[in-house]
């Protein structure tokens, strides 16, 4: 089109002469130029023949999507995930310390390293995942608020949130217990049932969790999910009692991924629990406490197996869960390292379950001390080095 002039302009650039613009970057550079709008002489307009091609095109083939996709391998991001895991636990306890002492949060911190969660997760989310599932002894309240992170992180990108929300999404979970510090340690480490005004006391946890935030200067999402993470859709959570719509897509997500954690970690009052069983009890409380269909999409990207789970197959050997496979849940990889009917280690060896020529099958999730191996140990070894 021939331009006698510019009608409208956020800018001062002056166009000095008329003329033709025939590119789309002609028209680019008026834009950045902040030119909004031209006046055109349209009997000066060029008008092109715009032939049809002689073959037509075929559409282009597309791969099934794979929300597990890994850009790098296991073992070429397992050391960098192992680091930064080691730096949120530093990190959680200098946090502590600090409310200990009457002091805020520094915040900064904790967003880089949901960063760092985020880049390796997007990695390769099975490095990270499989860390959560190597708890110590006693270190609940630290590795809790990590591995609801990494799990926030990987139900986020598979329900392809953007990146700016998965960030405040990693953050707040990072933080979403850190009201716990704040409880009398004679409640929080309670071996025992609770009595009415301990529980209301502990309840108190997630409030707690959201002024600590707010005072560090903390909005939006992240504090969002840390005060509300147990807020229940039939409104029987706590501590405000929210309900229904009043409970936003994100805390649902939350409240989900806090259960399936704490259930499946060991705790002063209970043992820890497989992620099958656990999946089957936040099943038996839905949709009452939480989304249906949040859930399904949770298990979905966890994992029927989840990476990190200790398993027994038809074959009697034990292993790993090292990969996941999305379009065959119930066929990931494993790692085996020890015959159950023989009580020893053999090899380590990677099997792909759903390989055609492999007969093998999951026969159920174990526990170490059911068969007297040193879990810990063949973990450091095989995944962590």
């Amino acid at each position: 089109m021939f331009v006698n002039n510019v009608i409208k302009q956020s800018g001062s650039v002056k166009i000095k002469n008329q003329g033709w613009v025939r590119t789309q970057s002609s028209i680019n550079n008026l834009i950045h130029a902040g030119i909004l709008e031209v006046e055109i002489d349209s009997s000066k307009t060029i008008e092109e023949e715009i032939k049809a091609p002689a073959t037509p095109e075929l559409p282009a083939k597309t791969e099934k999507h794979d929300p597990t996709h890994a850009s790098v391998s296991m073992e070429n991001e397992i050391g960098k995930a192992k680091k930064l895991y080691g730096e949120a636990k530093e990190l959680q306890n200098k946090a502590f310390d600090n409310i200990k002492a009457g002091r805020k949060i520094e915040i900064t911190p904790f967003k880089e390293v949901a960063n760092g969660f985020i880049d390796s997760i997007f990695r390769n989310q099975d490095a990270l995942a499989c860390i959560t599932r190597i708890r110590e002894k006693d270190a609940y309240l630290l590795e809790h608020s990590i591995n609801v992170s990494v799990l926030m992180t990987i139900f986020a990108k598979h329900l392809h949130i953007d990146r700016d929300i998965i960030h405040e999404l990693a953050t707040g979970a990072l933080l979403h217990d850190i009201g716990k510090i704040k409880i009398k340690d004679n409640i929080l480490n309670k071996p025992g049932k609770f009595t009415e005004s301990e529980f209301d006391e502990m309840k108190n946890h997630a409030r707690y969790s959201k002024e600590s935030l707010e005072e560090a200067g903390l909005s939006g999402i992240a504090v969002e999910i840390a005060g509300y993470h147990h807020e229940r859709l039939d409104g029987k959570g706590y501590p405000y009692g929210l309900k229904g719509d009043e409970i936003s897509q994100y805390v649902r997500m939350i409240s989900i991924v806090d259960v399936y954690d704490a259930l499946t970690a060991k705790r002063i009052y209970k043992d820890d629990m497989s992620p099958i069983k656990a999946f089957k009890i936040l099943k038996s409380e839905t949709p009452e406490s939480f989304d249906t269909e949040l859930l399904n999409q949770f298990i979905a990207c966890i994992g029927i197996h989840p990476v990190g789970t200790l398993v027994k197959l038809t074959s009697q050997k034990l292993g790993i869960v090292s990969k996941s496979n999305f379009e065959k849940p119930l066929k990931p990889w494993v790692k085996i390292f020890y015959s159950a009917k023989h009580h020893q280690h053999t090899p380590i060896k990677d099997i792909n379950l759903a390989k055609k020529s492999c007969t093998d099958e999951i026969e159920s999730s174990v526990k170490p001390e059911d068969f007297n191996i040193e879990l810990m140990r063949f973990l450091k070894t095989a995944f962590l080095n």
